[in-house]
This record gives structure tokens, sequence and C-alpha cells, in this order.
């Protein structure tokens, strides 16, 4: 195992400096840094010029200022000597200092809209293949392509025209109208049915029931001002938390497993309670404060599945971690829904933002902040979500169907497992293997997506950090988006390897 990390490790490092090599090159001879010099009228224009070339070295071939440069990257691995240099941009600015901001918005954006996608299309390609050939089957594959066709950009000036634009109008007088109701009933009527199935009866109810349903919410949220003043309330937080748990314990465990229930039950009721003790503490809160409790969640969740876990306490574990977590988030959401009124006031009532990662000059506490930063983000998220969903939803049901088909499945059910079981703990586990893979490039696949994304949405990322060194010439920035790409393309493709091994008893590393 160790030989093998060292192989790969020096393998990496060797494709790393070859393919900085190629693309400095390629950069360096692409542009003119001086083009915006040599165009000026100002009187001083030639010591302009001179002080931008003795900055970036220009009076130095690009094949040998690469070997400046590569020289200031080997400082970075010095630890503890602060040494780093990856050379200065145009504006005579360290790409050092300017990177961390860019690198920041950049992973934020990104890790939201990777966690979206696996955990959306994996769950989707799961009930696909378990309904196949039914409609839901057939809509999300024509869904699946549609989306894996649709270009980045396209996709972002649809978002921001139709969702961004249109909800902001929305809001001047949110009322919505009898047909929009009759719509959006049947709409979320036909995806119900859809994944209930059965026979046309039992899907006629389901339709019926789901869509009036919606539209009675919709139309009661509509007559009280919902959509300005939003918020759950005790009695919703208590059922959606009670729905958790009750569906984390099932999913994971089944409903014959008493120890889940308890343990899911225990999570549900200290949710609960934190509700009702933390809405004082939530007023002072900071961000260092919300760490603190999604620490403590987690704890709770582990030590009360380990304490009523019996002789399966991995298990139980796992589903008081699950019910805390996502009883938490509605705990959470409820809070953040309450500084609404603050951000429409912030924003002259058009909360939901088109450009930037920030409303500039808001002040306000953690809440407000954290609100405006989700709105934000909301946008180029869902962007980036579709780029991959496709891939995870169809990956996820072709993997599910063919371990579905494999022996020891027929096996595991011709010994009386319950479906739940054989589902959750022996195909989906098996699923799994093809979809790390997926995983390690489609990390690459969505920093390179963020590219034309935070250019739409005008995020100061790594994506616009690229944008303007390769507009300008100016290769230092390109090669410090480069650096930190082509590194974690390289990292996550190594994780890739090890979660192989863990995942595949089969598969052994040397």
């Amino acid at each position: 195992m160790v030989t093998f990390i060292l192989r790969r490790v020096l393998v990496s490092v060797l494709i790393l400096v070859a393919a900085s090599f190629l693309m400095y090159v390629m950069v360096g001879y692409s542009a003119d840094p001086l083009q915006d010099l040599r165009s000026s009228n100002s009187p001083n224009k030639q010591q302009l010029i001179n002080a931008r070339v003795s900055l970036l070295d220009l009076d130095v071939p690009p094949p040998l200022r690469w070997v400046l440069w590569i020289g200031g990257v080997a400082k970075c691995a010095i630890p503890f000597a602060n040494a780093c240099d990856l050379g200065s941009t145009i504006s005579n600015a360290r790409v050092v200092d300017i990177l961390p901001n860019a690198l920041a918005a950049t992973v934020q954006l990104v890790t939201f809209a990777l966690v979206l996608a696996i955990l959306l299309g994996v769950t989707i390609g799961i009930i696909t293949a378990l309904r196949q050939y039914s409609g839901l089957d057939n809509t999300v594959t024509f869904v699946s392509f549609f989306l894996y066709s649709l270009p980045a950009f396209l996709v972002a000036v649809l978002l921001k025209e139709f969702v961004a634009i249109g909800f902001n109008d929305f809001l001047r007088d949110p009322v919505i109208g009898g047909v929009a109701l009759l719509v959006i009933g049947l709409i979320v009527g036909a995806i119900w049915q859809s994944l209930r199935g059965g026979d046309g009866r039992r899907r006629l109810v389901v339709f019926l029931v789901s869509g009036l349903a919606t539209s009675g919410v919709l139309l009661l949220m509509s007559a009280t001002g919902w959509f300005m003043r939003p918020g759950l309330g005790a009695i919703p937080i208590i059922l959606l938390v009670a729905a958790i748990a009750l569906g984390s314990a099932t999913l994971l465990a089944g409903l014959r497993n008493r120890r889940a229930l308890i343990t899911a039950g225990i999570n549900a009721v200290i949710a609960i309670a934190a509700y009702f003790t933390l809405q004082p503490l939530f007023a002072v809160s900071s961000a260092g404060t919300l760490f603190i409790l999604a620490l403590a969640t987690v704890a709770v969740g582990l030590v009360s599945g380990f304490l009523a876990g019996g002789y399966d306490r991995g298990q139980n574990m796992r589903v008081g971690l699950v019910t805390a977590l996502f009883s938490g988030a509605v705990v959470l959401l409820d809070r953040f829904m309450q500084s609404w009124g603050d951000l429409l006031s912030a924003t002259n009532g058009r909360p939901i933002a088109t450009v930037g990662s920030k409303t500039p000059g808001l002040s306000g506490d953690v809440w407000l902040s954290g609100l405006d930063a989700f709105v934000h983000l909301t946008l180029p998220t869902i962007a980036l979500l579709l780029i991959s969903f496709a891939g995870y939803t169809r990956y996820s049901r072709a993997g599910m169907l063919e371990v579905l088909s494999l022996d020891f499945i027929r096996t595991a059910r011709a010994k009386g497992l319950p479906e739940r079981t054989v589902i959750m703990r022996h195909a989906f586990r098996n699923m799994l293997i093809p979809l790390t893979t997926l995983v390690a490039f489609d990390v690459g696949a969505l920093l390179g997506g963020a590219i034309i994304t935070e250019y739409v949405f005008a995020i100061p990322g790594m994506g616009s950090l690229f944008n303007a060194g390769l507009f300008r010439g100016d290769v230092n920035p390109v090669m410090g988006y480069f650096l930190i790409v082509a590194a974690m393309a390289i990292t996550f493709n190594f994780l890739a390897d090890m979660a192989y091994a863990g995942l595949d008893p089969r598969v052994r590393i040397r």
C-alpha cells in the first residue's frame, strides 16, 4: 500500500509539472499582456510598460519564465516558511493573496452543487430503476437527456430570466391565480402518482389527493401573505421532524426494528425541544455558535444510536445521525426564514440576485447574511447542478438495474429478506462502486463549468480569475487556477482508487 501511494504521488507530480509547462507556454504566447498599455495615451506610457515588463519578467521567453514560476511554486512545499510565490497579476497583486478568496467562493458553490447532484441524482436513479419502464422512468429519462444536452451558459441565462426576474416580479403582488394553482396541482399529482405506482384506482387516488393538497397549501400561503413573511411555525416543524424520524428509521432499518424507532424518536424529541429552547440563543448567534451546535447535533445522533443500538449499533447510529442532521436543518431553516422580511427591505423587494455573491453594503447578523448568501448561490448552484444531475441519474439507474439482476440479489430474496434490506443493504452498496469514479471526474468537470457559470452570474471565484487572466494575457492567475484545479482532480482520482478498495473487497491495491 505504501509503495502504491508513493508511486501514485510521484506520477501525479510529474504529470502536474508537465501539464503546467504546456499551459504556461500556451497562455504566454496566446495574448499580449502589454496590449492595454501600447494603446494608451498616457504621457508616461513607456515608464508603465517598463514597470510591467520588470514586474512580470516579460523580457524572458515563456518557457524560461515557466522555470522561474515553477521555482516559486516549489517554495510552497516548505512548511511554515511563508515563502510561497505564484507570481503577480498585471495590476501588481500577489496571486497567493487573491487566490484564497476566489477559491473559497468557488468551493462553496461547487460543494453545494456536487452534494445536491449526488443526493438527488442517486435517489431518483434508484427510484426509476425500481420503477423500470414506468411513466416516471420514461419522464426522468427524457428530462435527464434534455438537461444533459443544454449548455451551461444557456441554463444560467434561462434561470436569471424566468426564476430570478420572474419571482422578484411575483413578489410585488404575491397572489397565485386559479389557473396557476390548477396547473401546479396537476403537475405535482402526476409526479406523486408515478412515484406511488400500483393499479389505476390507487394511482388516481394519489393523483387527486396530492394535487388537491398542493393547490390547497399554495392557496393558503397566498391568502395569508406567506411569501412576504415566511416561516414554518411550531406545528409544521413538529410534523416534519416526526416524518423525518419515521422515514429515517423505515429507510435505514425498517419499521420492525424497535431500537431504530427509539433512536429516531429520541433525536426527534431533542430537535423539537431545541426548537423551543434555543430561540433566545439564536437571537445572539454567530457562525461559531452554529458550528458548535452542528457538532453537538452530530454527537447527539451518534451517541443516541450507540446507547440504544443493541446488537446493531452501527445501523442505529446511522439512523440517529440522519434524523439529527435533517431535524436540525429544519429548525435552522425556520430561523433563516424569519430574516426574509429584513432581506426584502435591504434589496428593495427583489431578493433573488442575478449577479454577485452578496448584496453590496448589506450588514446584519448571521441569519441575514447567511440568507443573503443563500439567495445569491441559488441560481448558480442550480445551473451547476443540472450539469451533473443527468449523469448521476443515468449511472445510478443503470448500476442499480445491473446489481438487481445478479445472483446474490436473487439469493437474498429467496432467503426471505425484506425488500428494503435487499435494496439498501445489498444492492445500494454495490451500486455505489462505479459512482466513485464518476464523482472523482465530476469535481474537475464542475470546476470547469464554474468558469462559465461564474462569468454569467458575476461571482468573484476561480472561474472569474481564470477568465480575466486569459483575456488580458495575465498568465500568473491563470496558472493559479490551473494549479488548484489540477491538484484537486488528481487528488480526487487518487481517493477514488482508495474508495474502490474499501467498497469492493475483490479489489486489492498493491
